[in-house]
């Protein structure tokens, strides 16, 4: 391979990583590996210019404009950082830094934050857009999205310029996070991957109303523009607080290389203390006039550098690969490994995730692995040490049969798990379900657990959720750590459960990928179970949101003899469902057909209450204006791109009071 050839082969991997990473969140290497390739194609295209290309991985920030978004120009370019490793990369730039300018240079350290990057644009005080980076010269505009996360000031306080861009990262905490895929287990659905890929397809959701359900938060740390009357940038930082963004507080100044990397080797141990997910530190020149002086390359300011945290990993033995069984019935292989401390913790078990992982990285029993902790609640497995495989090493057979009940395992097309299909008989599963029926988002029964659950099944007293309603006390009271207080409020909290509503009930049976927000559509729509049970697939998609997937699965939950026995044990013990009477006298079809958008602060209702008012009279609620809107309900502090874009596209604008109006 000659060397122009050697160049074009760099040139089109790199720039299919930058896509896999970029537009798909879906990165195929490790960010070293990419900056390794990175810098030799920048040698190559140096010594042998004679083949430079402007369209060069090394010419640009990387990736393309996802769609079904306002494609913008970004009113100042974001450009990446230049990523450094070593102290001698360090000194390296410090250096290049000096020769460049005169005078003293003192630097300020910030934490890099691994999330989605976005650009907020301020005028007058108030939030006007929000662009994600895309390839830095234009992105996406995910105003409606971000006007969702509590962290983004929409109007600010105190003296600020009348236009700037500040720059920041939208990150998704390991709490929230860790919460938001114990939900998705819960329905049957694959646990999100990480956190960083989570917040960034998170700004790309279509309804906003989505968006605001998730934990999202935004640090800002840049900010950018003409006449801003700054001089430095730690002074940059403290005006970005008192303006009311969230200026992340780890950062300080440094007079010396030295002092930086006491800030790296301390925040490189303490990163873990942290709620986010962080990679390195930032080095930035503090002086506004020296970033200026210094200026820009093609990709990168010449005033700032990233020092990247090397990966946190540890290599332990994998003694045993186990799988278990969850409530929908797929199979979690897990690795039970040698126990070995990571990020502050002991480790001893960590995800092998599907069949095909396993045999992507083909692990054995025996072998000693690579384990890594992101945002995880159960590390991961990155790579095997072949080196030190056992000579006497068999390769791994995914098991055929359920490890609880011995039935043979079935494997969907287009799935990556595989699953138990013996839905009545595997008890995992049946504890499951009545754990996932008792849990607080649906029935939400006081005085029973988890353990209880597991308990009673074992016991043989309940075999479903039904037979929670004709528990005794007598049968309860000489279980283990049962009392008389505790039975009886178990008992009371069983029958106070029959007055949850028909929407909370719906999502409390477990029907795979009916989630709270399907739960409460379908409710509004069929009113009842009886009409619910009746309905088709075809009859199912018609239903706003509702696709052939959930569609399937609603069908395949009623054409179950078994389910349906279930439910009419529930119907016949008082459950509730069907939408009560009170709530149906209030439902009309005023507004069917009808889309609104709600923006602003009211004064006679909230935004929830005036949602609930549409939806129950027939109308649909939207997080953004598109040619569909039939209407905007607006308040005070409405958004000025809103009410430009409701222009353009000719949405009336109606008051609160007016919209009343529409229901008289």
């Amino acid at each position: 391979m000659d060397i122009q050839q050697q160049i074009i082969k760099l040139r089109d991997e790199l720039n299919q990583h930058n896509y896999n990473y970029y537009v798909l969140d879906q990165p195929t290497i490790t960010d070293y590996d990419f900056d390794v390739r990175l810098k030799e194609l920048q040698a190559l295209e140096d010594a042998h210019p004679e083949f430079a290309d402007e369209h060069s991985p090394t010419k640009r920030v990387g990736g393309a404009i996802t769609k079904n978004f306002e494609t913008v120009v970004h009113d100042h370019r974001m450009y990446s950082l230049d990523n450094s490793y070593s102290k001698e990369d360090l000194l390296d730039w410090e250096a290049r830094v000096k020769k460049m300018i005169d005078g003293e240079v003192q630097f300020v350290c910030e934490l890099k934050y691994d999330g989605a990057s976005i650009s907020l644009t301020y005028e007058n005080g108030t939030l006007l857009k929000a662009i994600t980076r895309g390839d830095g010269v234009q992105g996406d505009d995910v105003t409606a999205n971000i006007k969702t996360i509590r962290s983004v000031p929409l109007r600010l306080k105190g003296d600020y310029p009348p236009r700037f861009d500040i720059r920041g990262e939208i990150v998704l905490p390991f709490e929230g996070f860790n919460k938001m895929n114990e939900e998705r287990i819960e329905i049957g659905e694959e646990p999100y991957r990480n956190p960083r890929n989570t917040a960034s397809g998170s700004l790309k959701l279509q309804d906003s109303a989505e968006v605001a359900k998730r934990p999202l938060e935004c640090l800002l740390y840049n900010i950018t523009g003409n006449n801003l009357n700054l001089s430095t940038q730690f002074e940059s930082l403290e005006k970005a607080r008192a303006w009311g963004f969230k200026v992340p507080k780890a950062a300080t100044l440094a007079n010396s290389t030295t002092e930086v990397l006491e800030f790296v080797d301390y925040w490189n141990i303490h990163r873990h203390d942290l709620p986010y997910e962080t990679d390195g530190v930032v080095v930035k020149i503090n002086d506004l006039h020296q970033q200026e002086e210094l200026g820009y390359t093609s990709k990168s300011p010449r005033w700032a550098i990233a020092y990247k945290f090397k990966a946190e990993q540890v290599s332990t033995r994998l003694n045993e690969i186990t799988y278990q069984v969850g409530r929908t019935g797929a199979i979690t292989p897990v690795a039970n490994l040698e126990p070995v401390e990571l990020a502050g913790t002991t480790v001893k078990r960590a995800s092998l995730h599907n069949a095909d992982q396993i045999e992507k990285l083909d692990i054995r029993e025996g072998d000693t692995v690579f384990v890594e902790k992101g945002g995880e609640i159960i590390p991961k497995i990155i790579a095997v040490d072949l080196t030190k495989r056992p000579v006497d090493s068999q390769p791994t057979h995914y098991i055929e049969l359920c490890p609880e009940c011995g039935t043979e395992l079935v494997r969907n097309e287009g799935e990556a798990q595989h699953y138990c299909p013996n839905y009545n008989g595997c008890q995992p599963q049946i504890i499951g379900r009545i754990q996932h029926f008792i849990s607080r988002k649906a029935m939400d029964i006081e005085g029973l657990g988890g353990e209880t659950v597991a308990l009673l099944v074992k016991e043989n007293l309940i075999q479903d959720y039904s037979d929670l309603y004709a528990l005794k006390k007598v049968e309860v009271i000489h279980l283990e750590r049962m009392a008389e207080k505790s039975t009886d409020n178990l008992i009371k909290g069983i029958q106070d459960s029959k007055n949850v509503p028909f929407e909370r009930v719906l999502f409390a049976l477990g029907i795979r990928f009916v989630g709270e927000t399907v739960a409460k559509k379908l409710a509004t729509h069929y009113k009842s179970i009886d009409n619910l049970a009746l309905a088709t697939t075809t009859d199912l998609v018609t239903v706003d949101e509702i696709g052939t997937r959930i569609a399937e699965s609603v069908v395949a939950f009623f054409n179950s003899e078994q389910n349906r026995k279930i439910v009419e044990r529930l119907k016949n013990f008082g459950v509730q469902l069907e939408i009560c009477a009170e709530t149906l006298a209030n439902q009309t079809n005023i507004l069917e057909g009808q889309i609104f958008v709600v923006s602003g602060v009211f004064e006679s209702v909230s935004r929830d209450e005036l949602k609930k008012l549409i939806e129950d009279n027939g109308g649909k609620v939207s997080g953004s204006i598109s040619k569909k809107t039939s209407y905007i309900i607006a308040g005070d502090n409405m958004g000025p791109s809103k009410r430009i874009k409701a222009e353009q596209l000719q949405v009336p604008i109606i008051s609160e009071y007016e919209f009343k109006g529409f229901l008289e």
